[in-house]
């Protein structure tokens, strides 16, 4: 059984998850010795090789763990958490304590083998974010659960182990001290100014339009001011909304297509880079908050957290937001993009024959 442990100095909850230590390296960025392609459980025709699935969109008459999906949940098969089980909170001294409890959950976004999901039709992706939905309403039930969070990661460098396009869901008893820190400063904003930070932002980017990649009927896509990595993109609602299992259907269509061009113009601008994305919401046992908004954080994966942004929090980005956004406004989706030749070009960002010349 996984078990929670709290840093008794800055309140960060760490997961000890033993049985994660037996989780094999799924991903080969190489070929194997046999030059055998490996069998992809993710794949339609392998369901036999996930757990029983949890949810499915299918194909009317198909059956259960089989054939005739268009996208399925299942639990992970290495849980960081675990649904079975009581909370079980103690201490340990000076030290807290509990159970691993929560769950784990993989999302299969489709039944092909598609590597990147910017190559999935919009529909596609709607129908993912409709999961996505559909899951954390099912979830917030338990009343053992607090917090849900659904991110992406893609390919290696993303922390990726399965090449198959494929989000996951964690859903824990409490809530993760980042999106608590969000939390906090955006209400210290709200107390002193009585309006929502995050529809503050939206309103000045969209004034200043220097920083805004992406401008639809419902969201508004950005890098952010003060951008910890190069290329971050923000995703955030126009209208104030603090959890994202609250969209609406005219919220998940527009979405959807928001979601598909702004990651489409990172992986031609940035010849299809590691990344992940995250959705920041507010938790299962809040009401709706008019100080905390829901949003989607896009991070590619150029630059290397290293000793001075461990040791002191701070991030060194080398390539400005509004160059960025700039030039992430000018890739057209279906058009031959450039490949990102601006100041401080990180070597992920150079072309194939580029990184052959280096």
């Amino acid at each position: 059984m996984p078990e929670l442990r709290k840093d008794p100095i800055v309140g960060r909850w760490v997961i000890i998850a033993h049985e994660r230590a037996k989780r094999p390296d799924d991903f080969r960025s190489t070929p194997s010795a046999s030059n055998e392609p490996k069998v992809c459980p993710f794949c339609e025709g392998h369901e036999e090789l996930t757990p029983p699935e949890i949810l499915a969109y299918r194909d009317f008459g198909s059956r259960p763990n089989g054939p005739g999906w268009r996208l399925r949940v299942v639990p992970n098969r290495f849980p960081a958490l675990k649904i079975e089980g009581n909370l079980n909170k103690r201490g340990d001294g000076i030290y807290d304590m509990m159970a691993g409890i929560g769950a784990h959950e993989v999302i299969i976004e489709s039944p092909r083998h598609e590597i990147s999901m910017a190559t999935l039709p919009e529909d596609n992706i709607r129908e993912v974010l409709w999961v996505y939905r559909d899951r954390l309403v099912d979830l917030k039930k338990d009343n053992r659960l607090v917090y849900g969070m659904l991110f992406k990661n893609v390919r290696e460098g993303g922390g990726a182990s399965l090449e198959h396009t494929h989000s996951q869901l964690i859903v824990t008893p409490i809530v993760p001290i980042s999106v608590w820190e969000e939390m906090t400063g955006s209400l210290e904003f709200y107390n002193y100014r009585g309006r929502c930070i995050y529809c503050d932002m939206n309103q000045q980017e969209l004034a200043v339009e220097k920083r805004v990649v992406l401008d639809s009927t419902h969201f508004t896509a950005f890098c952010p001011y003060a951008s910890r990595f190069p290329f971050e993109t923000w995703i955030v609602p126009k209208n104030h909304a603090s959890h994202f299992e609250n969209i609406p259907k005219p919220g998940v269509d527009d979405l959807g297509h928001v979601l598909h061009q702004v990651l489409n113009k990172l992986e031609l601008a940035l010849d299809n880079p590691s990344y992940n994305y995250i959705i920041h919401t507010a938790p299962f046992d809040q009401p709706e908050l008019p100080h905390y908004h829901w949003h989607i954080e896009v991070i590619p994966r150029l630059t290397r957290i290293a000793g001075f942004e461990w040791g002191s929090g701070f991030y060194i980005n080398p390539v400005p937001p509004e160059h960025a956004a700039a030039f992430l406004r000018e890739i057209e989706v279906n058009a031959p993009s450039p490949i990102y030749a601006g100041p401080h070009r990180p070597a992920s960002a150079r072309t194939p024959a580029e990184r052959g010349r280096a």
